[in-house]
């Protein structure tokens, strides 16, 4: 396979992933905002820190509302990755691969193209916000289950697995990370608003039900990070990301260091004790984490792109 196809297949599939996570946040933190209690609002802001995206938003000189926080998120095609930048990558990325993908998914993806560009408005109402985002997770789910469903087990498919993995991996890192570090004061009064954050998490990873089903205990601080880190049946869980990212890397040549460099992620992640681990030690060893998933793409291009290119 050229290595031109592996590269847009693999950028593909991460510009996917990352539109749905950026509706997944969008669309969760608008409920989580309405259950805390008043004088501890979190707002909008914090959504921006976990897109990475913090430096750009401040540049445009934005405020921290919702009005402000939603249209950049979603619609700003200066920033990369909006759910705008994202559905327009990643379709260009699949025009050219057209040839390698089944018709079935290139055609819902182009339709849906269009369809999220003539109705982006209703995604900056608050009134009509909810149904557009939950059609945009709807769609991603959607090409995921053509993907899997109708293409061959090629390199090609290998490679689109790669992108997905790695970017979910980094993007349920980035939610803990910031949540974390928001949790409300610790007092007897507070401490179901707390729960609410936790479950929030959760959620934003479409993960609370799989979570009362396989953990069957309160969702508290070291349960819930624990679940999104490091649960190897969770499929959006950090460790289960990586540790299918290094089964597809086996399967290809010229992929010692990459593996090898996952495979340290890995044993940072299950070593690390998050019960004991403060809200400030938490973000270091999020941050090392993020080193990791940033050292294995860097591999991964290294060994099968041309050229490296920027997120």
């Amino acid at each position: 396979m050229l290595s031109r196809v592996a590269e847009n297949i693999y950028w593909m599939a991460r510009y996917l992933e990352r539109a749905e996570n950026t509706a997944r946040l969008v669309s969760v933190n608008a409920s989580l905002l309405l259950d805390l209690p008043r004088g501890y609002e979190l707002g909008w802001l914090p959504l921006i820190d976990m897109s990475g995206a913090r430096a750009l938003f401040d540049a445009q000189k934005r405020g921290p509302d919702e009005r402000d926080v939603v249209q950049f998120l979603l619609a700003d095609r200066n920033n990369p990755g909006s759910i705008a930048s994202s559905l327009t990558a990643a379709r260009e990325n699949a025009r050219t691969l057209r040839d390698v993908l089944p018709t079935e998914a290139w055609e819902v993806l182009n339709q849906f193209f269009q369809e999220f560009t003539d109705n982006l408005a209703e995604g900056l109402s608050k009134r009509t916000r909810y149904n557009f985002l939950k059609q945009v997770v709807l769609t991603s789910q959607t090409l995921g289950g053509l993907f899997s469903g109708t293409m061959s087990r090629t390199d090609a498919y290998t490679f689109m697995l790669m992108g997905r993995n790695l970017e979910c991996a980094d993007m349920t890192s980035r939610i803990v990370d910031v949540r974390a570090a928001q949790v409300l004061p610790a007092s007897q009064e507070l401490q179901p608003f707390r729960t609410i954050q936790w479950t929030n998490v959760l959620r934003s990873l479409s993960g609370l039900h799989m979570f009362r089903i396989t953990r069957r205990v309160r969702i508290v601080r070291a349960e819930a990070m624990d679940f999104a880190l490091r649960d190897r049946r969770f499929p959006r869980s950090c460790l289960f990301n990586l540790e299918q990212l290094a089964t597809c890397l086996q399967s290809l040549p010229h992929s010692d260091e990459a593996i090898a460099t996952l495979r340290g992620a890995c044993d940072y992640l299950t070593q690390a004790d998050l019960a004991a681990l403060d809200p400030a030690v938490l973000h270091e060893l999020i941050d090392q984490l993020q080193v990791y998933i940033n050292d294995v793409h860097a591999c991964i291009a290294s060994a099968y792109f041309p050229a490296l290119q920027s997120s």
